[in-house]
């Protein structure tokens, strides 16, 4: 068996469907076996950020590992926000790209470069093959670490005449991974579990990442425990509508603190800490509060806060048995956590009020649709309103990579057949533009909501939050003598469909009808701009 032989068995052999990437000379080995290979479709990206965010939401969609190839040392700068964003949402791919030819690397060859040095900060490992013999040994080490807790990309740059080598390899067989088990330890966690007078949850994604909503549930209820979503969750981790759930902890130290200041006991279950976005002073735990940590990442335990007891294992077996372990507390009435209520009456015509805009989308999503968020400012005012129990329902980046959102969506609907509804701010959609043209290519029906405001919105309320006195340079887009970008003629150049909605009705039912589509559809929502910042 070739070299190239075997990568597209070990490819068929690892589960993978689809090869997301963009192609370039390195890579034309690659291509051309490929065309005898009809079972791996190659969906194209013409810009390869898109091609991993593309990526990323067919790992989530397909709890599979995905594979990405890209082009030299260029083509892999443009992917590693992607990677960056994988790597700290933990989602598993294998990322590789074509290396120039050996026989001349020595005279410093166009398009070569340090792959695995540009791609080291990004990836769980960065390695490039040097023998024939060696590429299936990496590419299954490469696959197997992509899965292994805590999850995320792993890079493997392989020189162009390599895959042209004629050497006679061997393919290791695959090594199944065996699950995590429960943790051990359980005994006393849950003694402290069980003593708690006010106890409280931190949901965080390892839950959705493990499959663990229902185990989750099933251990709050007996607890009667308030649960939190972590700050920016990527994923649907508790069902929002359950009366124990509080909402998502804003994302600073001292929001954090006073959220969970009433509580006596907090079980933070797969939570990469706290990950705070502005600094504060305040640690994020309340002084005399005990910390029962849960995570299959045993570098997770105690890394920015104390902990009382600290359980490495898999997370939906550990939280099952906790619970077996735990009994419900009699007398004590599940506790139902005031919501948000939405804002039908508020700004019905265009531009729209965010809050408006926020509740136009809630109350008109399909009952199975998947929410794909991107949106800064509409985000944040968008969470407290949905309504989303079904795992899966949800997919954000904690990577804050801009850009994602649209390649994502794709990726998203090409893993599962439930309708996509992206919800784009205006600014992350514009660094993503080029998803379009796959959505198009391959009629992904997915509708796109451009929440357009025409500036870097939230940075100009920071400012404002700060004391900053507007106007400031560089957080306006829109172009001169329009107070906002033009949006269904940008999706009419990529060949996709487009409106401009005019009143928060309008938005309702372009939303409720993103069950019906067949093609992708761009929706341009005007909401009103900050002016004077």
């Amino acid at each position: 068996m070739t070299p190239m032989q075997a990568l597209l068995a070990i490819l068929r052999d690892e589960g993978v469907d689809r090869i997301f990437g963009n192609p370039g000379t390195t890579e034309l080995p690659f291509l051309d076996a490929l065309a005898g290979a009809p079972d791996l479709e190659y969906v194209l990206a013409v810009q390869e950020a898109s091609a991993v965010a593309m990526a990323d939401g067919y790992a989530r969609a397909t709890r599979r590992t995905a594979f990405v190839n890209l082009h030299v040392a260029a083509g892999l700068a443009n992917g590693l926000i992607g990677m960056l964003n994988a790597r700290r949402s933990r989602v598993p791919m294998v990322v590789t790209a074509g290396q120039q030819d050996r026989r001349h690397l020595v005279e410093d060859p166009m398009l070569a470069g340090d792959l695995v040095g540009l791609a080291t900060a990004a990836s769980k490992l960065a390695v490039e093959v040097q023998h024939a013999r060696d590429l299936p040994v990496v590419l299954r080490r490469a696959f197997a670490l992509a899965a292994r807790p805590p999850a995320g990309p792993v890079f493997v740059s392989i020189p162009m005449d390599l895959l042209r080598d004629d050497t006679d390899v061997v393919v290791p067989a695959r090594s199944p991974l065996t699950p995590l088990g429960p943790a051990t330890g359980l005994d006393e966690a849950v003694s402290i579990l069980a003593g708690a007078e006010r106890p409280a949850v931190v949901a965080g994604d390892g839950v959705g990442r493990d499959a663990a909503v229902a185990e989750l549930v099933t251990l709050a209820e007996r607890l009667n425990a308030t649960v939190y979503h972590q700050p920016m969750h990527d994923r649907v981790n508790f069902p929002f509508t359950h009366p124990l759930h509080a909402g998502m902890l804003a994302p600073r130290n001292a929001a954090v603190r006073k959220a969970l200041s009433g509580h006596d006991v907090v079980l933070v279950v797969g939570s990469h800490a706290f990950s705070p976005h502005h600094y504060t002073p305040e640690p994020p735990i309340p002084d005399g509060t005990r910390v029962v940590q849960l995570d299959d990442d045993p570098a997770e335990l105690g890394r920015n806060f104390a902990v009382e007891v600290g359980l490495t294992g898999g997370i939906r077996v550990t939280l099952a048995e906790l619970a077996g372990r735990t009994r419900a507390r009699a007398g004590r009435p599940v506790k139902a956590e005031a919501r948000t209520r939405t804002r039908r009456g508020a700004a019905q015509a265009a531009p729209l009020d965010p809050a408006a805009a926020a509740s136009a989308i809630v109350e008109a999503l399909p009952a199975d649709a998947v929410v794909v968020d991107e949106a800064i400012t509409i985000g944040v005012l968008l969470r407290p309103l949905l309504r989303l129990d079904r795992p899966d329902s949800f997919v954000h980046t904690v990577g804050g990579g801009l850009g994602w959102g649209i390649g994502a969506a794709i990726g998203t609907r090409l893993g599962q057949g439930r309708p996509v509804v992206a919800v784009l701010g205006d600014g992350c959609a514009m660094f993503g533009l080029q998803g379009l043209w796959s959505a198009a290519r391959y009629r992904v029906p997915v509708t796109f909501l451009v929440m357009s405001n025409g500036e870097y919105r939230t940075l100009k309320e920071t400012l404002a939050e700060s004391g900053g006195h507007g106007p400031h340079p560089g957080l306006d887009l829109a172009l001169p003598g329009a107070d906002r970008l033009d949006w269904p003629a940008a999706a009419g150049f990529f060949g996709v469909a487009a409106t401009r909605v005019a009143s928060a009705a309008e938005l309702r039912a372009v939303v409720a009808g993103a069950a019906d589509l067949d093609a992708p559809l761009l929706v341009d929502v005007p909401i009103v701009s900050r002016r004077g910042s």
